[in-house]
């Protein structure tokens, strides 16, 4: 359907519809004046105005009343769709920029799907229960890839300042990053393991985050590597500590992980993030390293989005609130 007018149309604007809709229904100019708030020689002008512009005239005079003429009869026949259609439209921007409707989608990443989406979705039903939201899982390069092709209007992703090689500022490139905190990486040793009880011993006690552990001490393990954004991360966080780890085992489950490094199969990198989805099993300890080693989380979207009503408030929300909470 083309939105352009038909050559030769005549320009109909709403206030005419609305003042012929009040004619045809109330059988007069002074009553439609009163009805639409307007004065009664401020509805004649504007009748005269429109009568010049369409070369024809749309009321007539009956006696001592008017009466529509052909012209006026199509015109009101119309208004009545027009202007129900024009308010109803004006009814859901109404709502939309009151936050009693509209939608977001979002994506994130795993470990944020059960910790940061949910708390926000529940924040932003609580207080704009009319907002729908839709979500997708999907790791930053995915994420960052749906909001720059419209699929998703917010993203919240992560990235390693510290890495060379991470792709992210390439990815999101021309969009709009706003930085939601800091996510620290953890060491995931069995308690008893050496690294450990000396980083204890020097920093506090086993169990906690006092102490630090240096990865050059562990150069020698096995190592158990994540997603491919992890495994990168992994190994180039081993290179800055001067050698290469042994990767023996690969997975992209976090609860599959700690219990590996809970059977003694070797040690790994995880964000604090995926600490608080899911709790460390007995007898393993996650310690911080001693080149203060994290990421960034991010929330992505596209320049202007914040300007969506819906979009902006849980933008917000999502940025006056502690994502590791």
């Amino acid at each position: 359907m083309s939105l352009a007018p038909p050559p030769g149309a005549f320009d109909l604007d709403s206030q005419t519809l609305r003042v012929i809709g009040a004619i045809a229904e109330y059988g007069s100019i002074t009553r439609a004046a009163t009805v639409l708030g307007y004065s009664q020689p401020a509805v004649s002008q504007q009748l005269k105005r429109v009568e010049a512009r369409l070369g024809m005239p749309l009321v007539t005079r009956a006696g001592r009343g008017i009466r529509l003429t052909d012209a006026g009869e199509v015109v009101a026949r119309h208004a009545v769709a027009v202007i129900g259609a024009l308010d109803a439209a004006a009814g859901e921007l109404s709502d939309l920029s009151g936050l009693r409707s509209g939608r977001v989608r979002l994506a994130a990443f795993p470990s944020a799907s059960s910790t940061i989406v949910p708390r926000l979705i529940r924040r932003m039903g609580a207080a704009h229960e009319g907002v729908r939201f839709t979500y997708v899982e999907a790791e930053p390069p995915e994420a960052v890839a749906a909001v720059r092709d419209g699929e998703s209007d917010l993203a919240i992703a992560f990235h390693y300042p510290g890495d060379r090689d991470d792709p992210f500022q390439a990815g999101a490139e021309g969009l709009t990053v706003q930085t939601l905190g800091r996510d620290e990486i953890l060491v995931l040793a069995p308690e008893e393991h050496p690294v450990v009880q000396a980083a204890a011993s020097a920093g506090g006690d086993t169990g906690t985050s006092a102490g630090r552990v240096d990865l050059a001490a562990l150069r020698g393990e096995n190592w158990i590597a994540g997603c491919p954004r992890c495994r990168g991360h992994l190994l180039a966080s081993c290179a800055r500590s001067g050698f290469a780890p042994a990767i023996g085992f690969e997975t992209d489950n976090v609860v599959a992980v700690m219990s590996m490094v809970a059977s003694g199969l070797g040690v790994a990198l995880l964000p604090a993030l995926a600490l608080t989805a899911s709790p460390l099993p007995a007898g393993v300890v996650a310690l911080p390293t001693t080149g203060d080693d994290h990421r960034m989380l991010v929330a992505v979207t596209r320049p202007g989005a914040d300007h969506i009503p819906a979009v902006g408030e849980t933008l917000r929300l999502l940025l006056e609130s502690d994502p590791r909470a």
